[in-house]
């Protein structure tokens, strides 16, 4: 089911598996620690209160629950939830109702973005978290255009317009400062003789010329085509992932904290760690779990976050997801993103 585990270093005895099962499930359902009388309860097996007791005892010695400090009742740990996803998880499949919105949304888009966008919104809409989606990377970037402004000592504005359409622009630190006329005019001499090129044919071409000229204006223009290559390299850090329903997550008691919540939201805007998991995503086969610290990333760390990539004619394009407490319900999202990212696929292949 997932790439991402922990083991632990026991077997765990059926009954002990039987009692964190019903443990988790209740703790997802109410997000209360869950005590004795509760699982004696829930457990439909004629044991006393102490042998039940004695059964906690033994999960939280093996670090699968814990008991906070104001309740006498137990919650899982991050162990424990990996112990349940990957061993006592029992997938709910999506009922065709569902199916059929999923199919909904990502139909009757104008374009590819506007379906990944919507991709994004149903994950959130269904699961009531946040959806993310990581956009294509293309291939071979194509210029259609490029345009420098000069900006206070060294720094540039770069602006750089694909063949799709797409503007992509970023301020750029240089190593010498260039006028605006140079920069004009290298803008000028790239949009005219090498428009249309993909970016590393341009830098190719480029240093030949500079091999056989010499000439200065060529040495700038190399310069140049390393500028729109950062600017592309900026938009790999963020600007190609759809963030939506972010604002649901504070619904969750566990992450209402202003200063987790200001942290988490803070890592949104910022998005590159977020980028660098996703691209972990994309080397796995179907779906994968980070439960809370096993993200590596701190503001994540009281989240979990449920990805499977999406492939379009055969080949992995892209990743999704869902954000959300480690409190989530795993038995209804997780085929959720499985679907999704097999029907986003399916809606790319047929654009």
């Amino acid at each position: 089911m997932t790439e991402k585990s922990r083991t632990v270093d026991t077997e765990l005895p059926e009954r002990a598996q039987h009692f964190l099962k019903i443990l988790i499930e209740r703790y997802i359902r109410d997000g209360e620690p869950v005590g004795s009388r509760t699982l004696a309860r829930d457990s439909g097996r004629d044991l006393s209160p102490a042998t039940i007791r004695n059964v906690m005892a033994d999960l939280e010695e093996m670090g699968l629950v814990t008991s906070p400090h104001t309740s006498a009742g137990r919650v899982p740990t991050v162990s424990g939830y990996r112990m349940f996803v990957d061993s006592l998880l029992t997938l709910k499949p999506l009922a065709s109702d569902e199916i059929t919105q999923l199919q909904a949304g990502l139909s009757g888009e104008p374009d590819a973005k506007a379906v990944l966008e919507s991709a994004s919104q149903v994950l959130a809409g269904l699961t009531h978290m946040a959806g993310v989606v990581k956009m294509p990377r293309p291939e071979k970037v194509i210029f259609r255009q490029i345009e420098f402004l000069p900006l206070s000592g060294k720094r540039v504005l770069a602006i750089l317009v694909t063949r799709e359409g797409d503007v992509h622009n970023r301020i750029i630190e240089t190593r010498k400062a260039f006028s605006a006329s140079e920069l004009e005019e290298a803008a000028n001499l790239l949009n005219q003789h090498y428009g249309g090129e993909g970016l590393e044919q341009m830098r190719v071409r480029l240093l030949q010329e500079m091999e056989d000229t010499r000439n200065r204006m060529n040495r700038i223009m190399v310069r140049a085509v390393e500028m729109a290559g950062q600017v592309l390299e900026a938009t790999d850090e963020g600007d190609d992932l759809v963030l939506t329903g972010q604002t649901n997550l504070m619904d969750f008691n566990e992450l209402a904290d202003m200063n987790r919540l200001r942290s988490l939201f803070e890592s949104f805007t910022r998005k590159h760690e977020l980028v660098h998991l996703l691209e972990e995503s994309l080397r796995a086969d179907g779906v994968q779990i980070f439960i809370g610290e096993e993200s590596g990333y701190q503001p994540l760390d009281h989240c979990s976050l449920v990805t499977a990539p999406y492939t379009v004619d055969d080949r992995v394009a892209g990743v999704l997801g869902v954000i959300g407490p480690t409190r989530m319900a795993y038995d209804r999202v997780i085929p959720i993103v499985d679907i999704t990212a097999k029907l986003l696929g399916a809606a790319l292949k047929a654009r």
